[in-house]
């Protein structure tokens, strides 16, 4: 197979339909073993490459910066001009009271690091990983377009936990009086089950023209269909660790959307992860949602889902097998 390109929202630039994230490169989990190691990463990257992928998620605090290195270390025997790299800025690398946030300190301290991890003189698209409401807009959107403006980053987005669109909106106005560059890419949780950005949100992104590329897709493996309802989740399953994210997500409603991606998934012979996945593809206002993976042929099974193509009544039985509040 291979993927398609399409818009990276509205900037002119074409990424792969899909985008891999990166986030357990160099990560430890609670035992201390890393979850995806270099060779392993690599391999990843392989995969992802072969199957026509060329958006690559990565951040500053994915494995304390090992993300970054293994990509980087991955791009030497690569054309760095064939693959469009995202990354953020936002979360402590370092000890010290500018260590965080998105002051100018630490966002001029970062940006080189980022920069020297993945061997690169610039990236595509640099994200605030969270929102700071300590330090004031305007000083932000001027260093980010300082960014921009230096060569460094080529588009700014926003990534987020908490999706409410004044913010981004009274970003974007200043920089708009300012003649700053403005947010062009929003990086939501975004999937059958989580759908918080519908509403205000996703209009805003609408009107602003910013691009929306979701996270977490398959909500954190409940799409995939590993859980079962009123049945205890499987023993090395997240849910059985994570009682936050059990209580979160094995509830009846979200049960009842998977019932619905279930269904379809039978009717075009697919797995639900897949079709999970294809549902956001089909969305008018994404560009591309981020996977991750463990291993290669678990990559290439996600992958799989660039060849479906819901039809509009399945589009929509999923649409609507969950409502929930805008915001």
């Amino acid at each position: 197979m291979s993927l398609e390109t399409v818009p990276l929202g509205h900037t002119g630039t074409k990424v792969s339909e899909i985008a891999f994230g990166t986030w357990r490169f160099g990560r430890r989990n609670d035992t201390g073993a890393v979850e995806v190691d270099v060779e392993r990463a690599h391999e990843l990257l392989d995969t992802f490459a072969e199957a026509g992928g060329t958006f690559i998620d990565t951040a500053d605090m994915y494995g304390d910066g090992a993300s970054e290195e293994y990509i980087g270390e991955w791009l030497e025997t690569r054309d760095r001009e064939d693959f469009v790299i995202a990354s953020k800025i936002f979360w402590p690398t370092r000890e010290d009271a500018n260590g965080r946030g998105l002051n100018r300190k630490h966002l001029r301290r970062q940006i080189d690091r980022i920069l020297d991890r993945l061997g690169t003189d610039y990236i595509d698209l640099l994200y605030i990983h969270r929102w700071d409401d300590e330090t004031p807009v305007e000083e932000f959107m001027r260093t980010l377009d300082s960014f921009v403006r230096d060569g460094k980053v080529n588009y700014l987005g926003t990534s987020t936990l908490d999706p409410n669109a004044w913010k981004v909106v009274k970003a974007n106005e200043l920089a708009d009086r300012r003649g700053y560059e403005p947010f062009r890419l929003a990086q939501p949780r975004y999937n059958a089950v989580n759908r918080e950005v519908e509403g205000n949100y996703l209009e805003m992104c609408a009107d602003y023209d910013i691009g929306v590329i979701p996270w977490s897709p398959l909500a954190g493996g409940f799409l995939t269909g590993k859980y079962r309802r009123n049945e205890a989740p499987p023993a090395a399953s997240r849910a059985a660790n994570d009682q936050r994210f059990a209580n979160s997500y094995l509830v009846s409603e979200n049960f009842d959307v998977l019932d619905v991606v279930e269904s379809v998934a039978e009717e075009v012979g697919a797995s639900p992860a897949q079709v999970s996945l294809a549902w956001l593809m089909a969305h008018p206002q994404v560009t591309a949602p981020i996977i991750g993976a463990r291993t290669p042929t678990q990559l290439e099974e996600d992958l799989l889902a660039a060849e479906l193509d819901l039809t509009t009544d399945q589009f929509e039985r999923i649409a609507q097998a969950k409502h929930q509040r805008s915001v």
